[in-house]
């Protein structure tokens, strides 16, 4: 069986992926990432574990069905870890593991820009809905 895993391995290793590539599931982490609520909920935990209802308040107009919905996908695809509390009432915390920090950091990054540049894409929205008729 090992040396299965280790065939496995290896055609795994020589696979090439490729986002822009109709059948490639790049495309499916990519959009679990960049969804509307992927982002905030890798960048809600970038700062440590939390609570459902904790990530939830963390992130503003997220339902519990879609932030449920973008946990699981996300602990899924390897980038939130789901730790179950033997406390009572029971709870769960919800963390990044490695690969959902490296993530994370990049995602912080690209927010970071987003942020940093809004007078500009203020700007620029304010100035095309003025030249665009009605």
């Amino acid at each position: 069986m090992n040396e299965l895993s280790t065939e496995d391995d290896r055609q795994a290793a020589a696979l090439e992926f490729d986002v822009f590539a109709k059948q490639c599931p790049s495309r499916q982490v990519l959009d679990h990432l960049t969804g509307r609520w992927g982002v905030l909920v890798l960048a809600g935990l970038r700062k440590g574990p939390a609570r459902f209802n904790a990530l939830r308040r963390r992130i503003d107009g997220v339902s519990e069905k879609m932030l449920a919905q973008t946990l699981q996908a996300l602990e899924r695809d390897g980038f939130v870890s789901r730790e179950v509390l033997t406390a009572m009432p029971p709870s769960v915390n919800y963390s990044l593991t490695p690969l959902g920090e490296s993530t994370a950091d990049h995602l912080m990054a690209f927010i970071s820009h987003i942020e940093a540049n809004m007078p500009a894409v203020l700007a620029s929205q304010e100035q095309r809905t003025a030249t665009t008729p009605a």
